[in-house]
């Protein structure tokens, strides 16, 4: 296959400095902290009606993910598991995905965000509006994860 080439629209700012010290998923620290999306000058333009959605879905470099592993034992869990049948960072392309709650902008090209997940100066590679009628599957089941799953309220 050939190679991709990805070019990051912004990156992201978190409480967290490094992998180790970000919470296993963006809905458990509470309360949640602020965090922001940086997006550069040139893509400012493409956040054009963005206003008015309450939720983003993210797409992330994980740029200091550990070397990729194809069966990887989950600390809380113990058992083998295909990295395919995880959200462990350590994947052959460590792209990170968050649905984050969209708190408004703090300036040009500065969006404020609840329920991320990642290091401070993680590269923003896209950003989506998420659409309840379409993103979510409330009937989805959870695997072997049904057990471990973060619960939520908002």
């Amino acid at each position: 296959m050939a190679a991709l080439t990805l070019t990051p629209i912004g990156h992201l700012e978190t409480p967290w400095p490094r992998p180790q010290d970000c919470p296993r998923n963006g809905r458990q620290p509470k309360p949640p902290p602020e965090c922001r999306a940086v997006i550069a000058p040139d893509y400012r333009e493409g956040l054009l009606g963005l206003e008015g959605f309450s939720h983003l879905i993210l797409l992330y470099w994980l740029d200091q993910a550990p070397p990729p592993a194809l069966v990887i034992r989950p600390p809380f869990d113990g058992e083998r598991r295909g990295v395919f049948a995880t959200r462990a960072p350590c994947r052959p392309n460590p792209i990170g995905l968050s649905v984050v709650r969209f708190l408004g902008f703090a300036g040009p090209g500065l969006l404020r965000l609840h329920n991320l997940d990642c290091a401070s100066g993680t590269p923003l590679l896209d950003l989506k509006p998420y659409l309840p009628t379409t993103d979510a599957e409330p009937a989805a089941s959870l695997g072997w994860l049904e057990r471990h799953a973060t619960r939520h309220d908002d």
